[in-house]
């Protein structure tokens, strides 16, 4: 990477301001459910730590309105400690006097985390307070940014407060490692190079198809987006998931496929219900049949698993974003389930996106069978799109 890496900067006595992704999902208990932003952080934390410097940590959780203590980072906090066998200090907010104090008080090997950014309005809003970021700014001797699942917002802790250290803003081990694979993948991928992607909304991911079509070799839609797709082709899709405004820009998508000889996989068969309940009537229908009035598409079918899962065996390298039906369910996961199976064996290098990808993968304990599991769902998306984010092109140069 061309930017700056905490292993360039003597750290040695110094404040290390650095922000983490701990938006890490909780139960209803305010338990972690899955701690692996947290672990994904450990490698930059003990570095720091062991090269002699004090950390303060800045993250968000959630979407807090005020704050709400539903939304604390107590749990994380927790669960660090933990990890790492060592005490770690929860401020009772991310500024203010009591804040200025305990960083005073930091000694070499002395780890604080801040409370939630986001009970503050101004860190999604920079533009609303420029102080926040100036006060987060006056804890730390430098910054490091380690999270690349925020960096594509242009929020107070990511792009404002970098810029506020002149040459003293870096990247952490997270951040160099996600775009050392992203990069490799938007840049020089290893051919056959397919991109699965799967989620409800066609218009978060409309931009990131339309890149990837200049890229890839094949490209499988599956989940909500998929119908679509489908209606756009003519398909009855009942009660469907279904997104009006864009259904031209996915005709677009279809013919630029065919003019630049990409294979567009889409569902040959799908899993339809009445409603989206574990337990409520299923059954399988081709496409061909579509989908009868009152019943909706949750899942691609076992078909569409097979035909999918022997086309992604030709794949050196494989892109896979948000899962291919309501895998929260348990009798609609099957599709996800089965495309992360094949994922899971292929010799390719496969790289997953974030988000509920990674959260299916990690319920199937596979996790250690993929390449590399990207920590951020929309940045990454963001980052095959445009080839940078804000929160990186912050950071200092080389």
């Amino acid at each position: 990477m061309t930017k700056l890496s905490i292993q360039d900067v003597s750290l040695k006595d110094l404040k290390v301001l650095m922000r983490v992704d701990f938006n890490v999902p909780l139960d209803s208990n305010g338990n972690i459910t899955d701690d692996s932003r947290i672990r994904a952080s450990l490698p930059s934390i003990e570095y720091i730590l062991n090269q002699g410097a004090s950390l303060i940590l800045l993250s968000h959780l959630g979407r807090p309105k005020g704050k709400d203590p539903k939304y604390s980072l107590s749990p994380c906090a927790k669960r660090l400690s933990e990890l790492l066998n060592r005490p770690v200090i929860m401020a009772p907010d991310c500024i203010g006097e009591k804040v200025e104090s305990l960083v005073e008080n930091l000694t070499a090997g002395d780890i604080l985390l801040l409370e939630n950014l986001r009970y503050y309005e101004a860190e999604q809003h920079p533009e609303k307070d420029p102080s926040f970021a100036k006060r987060l700014a006056s804890y730390g001797d430098i910054y490091v940014n380690d999270a690349f699942g925020a960096a594509h917002r242009n929020h107070s802790s990511i792009v404002p407060l970098a810029k506020l250290f002149q040459q003293k803003a870096v990247a952490g081990f997270l951040l160099d490692k996600e775009v050392a694979f992203l990069g490799a993948v938007a840049h020089h991928p290893k051919r056959p190079f397919y991109a699965v992607l799967g989620g409800a909304k066609v218009s978060t991911k409309l931009g990131v198809i339309q890149n990837l079509i200049d890229q890839v070799d094949g490209l499988f839609i599956g989940g909500g987006m998929a119908y679509t797709f489908l209606k756009a082709q003519g398909m009855e899709i009942g009660n469907s998931i279904f997104d009006q405004d864009n259904i031209e820009s996915v005709k677009d998508v279809i013919k630029k496929c065919v003019d630049k000889a990409v294979q567009l996989w889409l569902p040959v068969d799908i899993v339809i219900t009445k409603e989206l309940t574990n337990d409520s009537e299923k059954k399988v229908i081709t496409v061909k049949e579509g989908i009868p009035e009152g019943w909706m598409g949750a899942d691609i079918g076992p078909k569409t698993v097979l035909e999918w899962s022997q086309a992604l065996g030709q794949a050196s390298t494989v892109f896979w974003n948000g899962p291919v039906g309501v895998f929260e369910l348990p009798s609609l996961a099957k599709g996800t389930e089965g495309i992360a199976k094949t994922l899971a064996q292929l010799p390719a290098t496969t790289i997953i996106g974030g988000g509920d990808s990674i959260a299916a993968v990690n319920k199937m304990h596979l996790a250690d069978k993929f390449t590399h599991l990207s920590t951020g769902g929309g940045a990454s998306l963001e980052y095959l799109e445009f080839g940078h984010l804000p929160g990186i092109d912050a950071l200092c140069d080389r």
